[in-house]
C-alpha cells in the first residue's frame, strides 16, 4: 500500500510540473518579456507539491466527508449554471460582469450545498446515494464477542448446538485484552486470560461457526466498552457479553445484546410444584435435616429431611418454587416410598 501510495504521488508531481508547462505554452506572449517555462513547471510542481502535504498530514480521512464535498460542489456548481442560463437573458446585466458574479455564486451555492449535506446527511442517507450507504444484508447478522463472554467459554458449547447462524466477530482489541490478561503475574486471572485463548482455539476449528478476525482502527483512546458498543452499530451486528453492564449501555444505544447467562435462564427446565424429580443429595442444607442437590443446569434444590440421604440419590417431590435475584430455587420433600439410608452415613451425620 505504501509503494502504491509513493508511485501515486510521483505521478502527480510529474502531471503537476506537466500542467505548469502547458500553462507556460498556452499563455500569450508579452512583447520584450519571453515565458519564463522553467518558473511556470516549477509552480506547478509546487502546487501539486502542496496537495500531496496536504494529504499526508490529513491522515484521518473519511469517504462520508470527501464524498459530501464532491456532491456539494456538484450541486453548487449546477446550481449556478442553471441561474446563469435562466438569469442572463431576463436581465441587462452585462456578459462580463456576470462572469466575475458568477464567480462568486460558485462559491457560495458550493458553500451553501456543502454545508446542507453535511448537517442533514443523515436524513438524505436514504433518499441520495452519497454517504455511507445503508447496505442491505442478507442472511442473519454478525455477533461481536465480548472479552467477558470469551472467558466464560459456554459460547463454545452454544456454536456446538448448531444455533449460531451469524460470523462470530473477535475483534483485534479483544484478543490484545486476551493476551494481556494472559500475561498478568496474577495467577487467577492469567488462567483466565488463557482459558480465553483456548476458547478462542476451539470456535475457530469448530465447522458450525465462521470465525473473523477483524482489525478496527482508532481515531482516539476510549475503552473497551465503547469501541466494542461503537463497531457493533458500524456493523450493524449483535453483541454477546456477559458484562451487565455494557448490556445496559448497548441496550441504551440500540445495539442488540445476546447475554449468556439470560439463554441459560431462559434454557432451564421448568419445574412446578407437584412434580416428582429423582436428584441426588450432595450436602447438607442450613437448617437443620435438611439436604442440599442441584439439577444439570445447577438449579439448587432443598430436600427437606434430606440430611441422611448425603451422597444418595433419592425421589422427591417438589413442594414449591422461589425466584430470587441469584436464581431461581427450588424446595421439595422425600417421597413416602423412599428407601432407609444406609447406617453408616446416617450415623456420621448424626
Amino acid at each position: 500500500m505504501r509503494l502504491h501510495l509513493l508511485v501515486l504521488r510521483g505521478i502527480m508531481l510529474i502531471i503537476g510540473c506537466g500542467a505548469g508547462l502547458i500553462a507556460a505554452q498556452l499563455l500569450p506572449e508579452v512583447p520584450g518579456r519571453p515565458t519564463n517555462i522553467g518558473l511556470w513547471t516549477i509552480i506547478g510542481g509546487g502546487l501539486a507539491g502542496i496537495v500531496i502535504i496536504l494529504d499526508v498530514l490529513y491522515k484521518r480521512k473519511s469517504i462520508s466527508t470527501i464524498s459530501t464535498i464532491a456532491f456539494g460542489l456538484a450541486t453548487g456548481i449546477i446550481l449556478a449554471w442553471l441561474m446563469r442560463a435562466l438569469i442572463l437573458p431576463l436581465t441587462p446585466i452585462p456578459p462580463n460582469f456576470w462572469s466575475a458574479i458568477q464567480v462568486f455564486l460558485i462559491c457560495f451555492l458550493c458553500y451553501f450545498a456543502i454545508s446542507f449535506i453535511m448537517q442533514t446527511k443523515d436524513d438524505f442517507r436514504f433518499v441520495i446515494p452519497y454517504i455511507e450507504f445503508s447496505r442491505e444484508r442478507r442472511g442473519p447478522k454478525p455477533i461481536v464477542l465480548d472479552t467477558s463472554v470469551v472467558i466464560d467459554g459456554r459460547v463454545v458449547d452454544v456454536a456446538d448446538s448448531n444455533v449460531l447462524d451469524g460470523v462470530l466477530v473477535i475483534p483485534r482489541f479483544v484478543l490484545q485484552e486476551l493476551q494481556y490478561i494472559a500475561d498478568s503475574p496474577e495467577k487467577i486471572r492469567r488462567n483466565r486470560g488463557r482459558r480465553g485463548l483456548d476458547v478462542l482455539g476451539r470456535l475457530q476449528k469448530n465447522p458450525r461457526v465462521e470465525v473473523q478476525m477483524l482489525d478496527v482502527p482508532t481515531q482516539e483512546p476510549e475503552d473497551v466498552d465503547n469501541r466494542l458498543v461503537r463497531l457493533s452499530k458500524k456493523l450493524d451486528a449483535r453483541l454477546m457479553t456477559n458484562d451487565f453492564n455494557l448490556n445496559k449501555i448497548a441496550q441504551l444505544q440500540g445495539v442488540e445484546v445476546i447475554n449468556i447467562n439470560d439463554l441459560a435462564n431462559a434454557l432451564r427446565p421448568v419445574v412446578l410444584p407437584g412434580e416428582e424429580l429423582r436428584l441426588k443429595v450432595i450436602k447438607p442444607g442450613e437448617e437443620i435435616g435438611q439436604g442440599v442437590g442441584y439439577l444439570d443446569d445447577g438449579t439448587m434444590v432443598v430436600v427437606e429431611q434430606g440430611r441422611p440421604f448425603v451422597g444418595q440419590e433419592v425421589n422427591i417431590l417438589i413442594t414449591s418454587v422461589l425466584q430470587t435475584s441469584a436464581g431461581k430455587m427450588l424446595f421439595g420433600k422425600l417421597i413416602e416410598t423412599q428407601g432407609t439410608p444406609s447406617t453408616g452415613r446416617s450415623s456420621d451425620l448424626r
